[in-house]
């Protein structure tokens, strides 16, 4: 629990109140890889931070699997539009390594929203924060290309490449695996 307040005092600092309230709705979860934190048509009712493990959010198109988010330890994990909207998602989010995660359910978080503004600030940064990453997701999928995408995951997040099969890393990106595999074999040969 060190870890996400370590997190969470990057957006926001914390009244020991708020600390204690905030604490006092966590639930823990220590789940096992390939384990769906989130399943397709249900409604998304946490929040999880990951202390241990990553996630990936993916969705079903056309019978293919579609990567869409990657979540790493000491970041958050949820369907945004289910959480917010308490309706059904066509996303689901899947462990991909053994995890440890702290849960913030939806109806604990509102209450506490209400009682202490500066929890109610921290919901409003990272979403704010969140929104910041999916613009530049966005952006980048439309106006980056295929090995500039590659070299900002690998200079963001290098240990995903280790930890992350190849195709959700091409599927994150939105190019086939074998521009993945050409890609990476050029990266290679430019370090040599």
């Amino acid at each position: 629990m060190t870890d996400f307040f370590q997190t969470l005092n990057q957006f926001v600092r914390l009244t020991p109140e708020s600390e204690a309230a905030l604490s006092a709705i966590l639930k823990p979860f220590s789940l096992p890889r390939g384990y769906l934190l989130l399943k397709e048509d249900t409604t998304c009712n946490y929040i999880y931070y990951i202390e241990k493990g990553l996630t990936r959010t993916f969705y079903y198109k056309d019978g293919k699997d579609v990567t869409d988010w990657i979540s790493l330890e000491k970041t958050f994990a949820c369907s945004v539009v289910s959480y917010i909207t308490r309706r059904p998602d066509i996303r689901n989010i899947e462990l991909l390594e053994d995890s440890v995660l702290w849960g913030i359910h939806y109806n604990d978080i509102e209450q506490l929203y209400q009682k202490y503004h500066d929890i109610e600030r921290f919901g409003r940064l990272v979403v704010s924060d969140g929104l910041v990453k999916l613009q530049q997701r966005f952006d980048d999928l439309h106006f980056a290309t295929a090995a500039e995408r590659y070299n900002k995951l690998l200079d963001t997040n290098p240990s995903v490449i280790q930890r992350v099969p190849l195709g959700m890393i091409a599927s994150f990106l939105g190019i086939t695996q074998e521009t993945l595999s050409r890609i990476r074999a050029q990266h290679t040969r430019r370090k040599e």
